[in-house]
């Protein structure tokens, strides 16, 4: 029989932590996804004098260690007269780490499409904008979801970093409560691994089935 000196409460402590972690997740998501398609198509319908600034800002955040980028904001916000909770912060660069490869991602969907295509929609008379929303997107789509799909389990899994700074998320939590327990840090940990799990499969397979019923309709 399992002996452990878990409690309920150390689960609801530790399904607390696993709420941050899908808050701060869905919303750098879907902030850095909005941004990611704004700059990923700047980059690519845009000349190169806009494009490539753009792209070297981008690869800033893309370079830099994400746990530095972490501790610098948090550091120089307060420096420059702001105020800004932990949470605020760690969504803010989670935000613009996810959309500075999320941009590429769209930018290599939109690259995708045909130009053949693309100049028979113009030549129907669609504007720019009808083109973008009514062909490239669509087929975009199918090329970019995979990665975008890896890209939002990085980014959750990433939120363990945001402890460094003062949130108390899944890990921090679980690090809490070995501190509590440090006979049973395997267990603890073990737990936490689950609920990362239970939380990341079922977002691995919605975009599983929805690839399959793509490929189905083609």
């Amino acid at each position: 029989m399992l002996d452990t000196a878990l409690s309920l409460n150390d689960l609801r402590f530790l399904m607390l932590g696993a709420g941050w972690t899908l808050l701060i997740t869905a919303i750098s998501v879907t902030a850095g996804t909005l941004l990611g398609v704004l700059f990923g198509v700047a980059r690519a319908q845009t000349p190169v004098w806009v494009s490539l600034p753009i792209g070297f800002v981008l690869d800033i955040f893309r370079s830099v260690p994400l746990l530095i980028q972490l501790v610098l904001f948090n550091s120089f916000i307060p420096i420059l007269g702001l105020r800004a909770t932990p949470f605020s912060v760690s969504c803010l660069v989670l935000a613009l780490y996810t959309s500075a490869y999320c941009s590429e991602i769209v930018r290599g969907g939109v690259a995708a499409v045909p130009q053949t295509t693309r100049r028979a929609a113009r030549s129907l008379g669609m504007t720019w904008g009808q083109d973008m929303v009514e062909i490239v997107f669509p087929l975009a789509l199918r090329v970019m979801f995979p990665s975008w799909i890896g890209l939002t389990l990085g980014v959750m899994k990433d939120t363990a970093l945001v402890a460094w700074i003062g949130v108390i998320e899944l890990l921090k939590s679980s690090q809490i409560l070995i501190t509590r327990m440090p006979s049973e840090p395997l267990f603890i940990l073990g737990i936490a691994g689950l609920i990362y799990f239970l939380i990341s499969f079922p977002i691995s397979r919605l975009g599983a089935r929805l690839e399959r019923k793509w490929r189905e309709n083609d």
